[in-house]
């Protein structure tokens, strides 16, 4: 017998357990009613639960006092077959940020799992940059989220939604040490990358994250570590997007700086308290990725000189980092050590 058509027992219980926590919010969830169900689920007998679970849990999870988790545990596998168009029809935008702003990490991580979906397609990316409240709710929960497991899970949504969105990759992808970094496929739109990069309000929101004293010294520290992480991959997706700004004043306001640099510039040369040992470490780390990545993507003049003032300004006064980076090709694997070295000459030589 084909397992797939066997029935899901346990779903009129948790029915009946789902109606009693609407109707009390305070009530403890019966984990042992939901695990049974959900562990249960494939890919061919969630569909004709989804109308029947899915709508009473994110009622319930608009007002619920207790831990969510469970859930919360129970809609991601009901999501799963689900494309991001899908879901907007059984959620709304305003439970999708709701979910964001929790101080729930299983809510938070919820709500990301759903725009990872709008990574699966241009056109899904299209549509989430149109959702000006969620993307902006998105990158604060992103950037001042404690919990590690909600910037991890950020960090990988942000990048993959930006992959699938960027209109000017490298049409062969790129690859480092093995890893991939841009996958060969057909370029999208770039609305996202437009509401992310070109967006006054989401510019100001970046750098007052990561800068102002508007979060907790530890939880900015958080911050930074995370928008360094991402950037070395979204440079080598669109390299100007990321060098480029024409919020000047954003720039003098938070990091005092006056030109066109863009959050490569503010995050390698004026975000990093170089007293704080862990977020320095995070820095080299940067530098690193963003080197060996730089090394396979495609020349351009502007990208050598942007990059070649950027190592000068950010080793002037910063010999760990200097050092770190001359001493990169040694620590890179053997195929690739020596065009790195040749790399970097050029690069500290220009």
């Amino acid at each position: 017998m084909d397992t797939d058509t066997i029935p899901v027992t346990g779903v009129e219980e948790l029915e009946k357990h789902l109606d009693e926590l609407l109707a009390d919010p305070t009530l403890p969830p019966t984990h042992k009613l939901f695990d049974h169900v959900e562990l249960q689920l494939t890919d061919a007998n969630i569909p004709p639960l989804i109308s029947r679970l899915l709508p009473k849990i994110t009622e319930i999870l608009k007002q619920y006092q207790q831990d969510p988790a469970v859930l919360c545990s129970l809609a991601t596998k009901l999501l799963g077959p689900l494309n991001f168009t899908q879901i907007l029809s059984l959620a709304s935008e305003e439970a999708l940020i709701q979910a964001l702003r929790s101080p729930a990490p299983s809510a938070n991580i919820l709500a990301m799992a759903v725009l990872e979906k709008a990574a699966r397609s241009p056109s899904d990316a299209a549509i989430l940059a149109m959702m000006n409240n969620v993307v902006t709710n998105f990158l604060t929960q992103w950037l001042s989220a404690p919990q590690v497991e909600v910037g991890e899970k950020g960090s990988k949504v942000l990048s993959d939604l930006l992959d699938v969105d960027c209109d000017t990759r490298p049409s062969d992808g790129v690859s480092v040490n093995g890893m991939e970094i841009a996958v060969r496929k057909p370029p999208g739109q770039g609305l996202l990358w437009r509401r992310i990069f070109h967006d006054r309000d989401i510019y100001d929101l970046i750098l007052s994250l990561c800068s102002s004293g508007t979060l907790s010294t530890q939880q900015q520290s958080l911050a930074q570590g995370r928008l360094l992480r991402v950037l070395p991959r979204l440079a080598a997706l669109n390299f100007r997007a990321v060098t480029w700004t024409d919020f000047t004043d954003l720039n003098q306001r938070y990091a005092n700086f006056s030109d066109n640099g863009g959050l490569l510039h503010f995050a390698a040369l004026y975000m990093v308290d170089k007293e704080d040992m862990l977020v320095h470490l995070n820095l080299i780390d940067f530098f690193e990725a963003l080197l060996s990545i730089q090394r396979i993507t495609p020349f351009s003049t502007y990208k050598m000189d942007t990059l070649a003032k950027l190592v000068k300004d950010a080793t002037a006064q910063d010999n760990v980092l200097k050092a770190a980076i001359l001493t990169l090709p040694e620590r890179t694997v053997p195929e690739e050590a020596e065009d790195l070295g040749r790399f970097i000459k050029e690069i500290l030589n220009s």
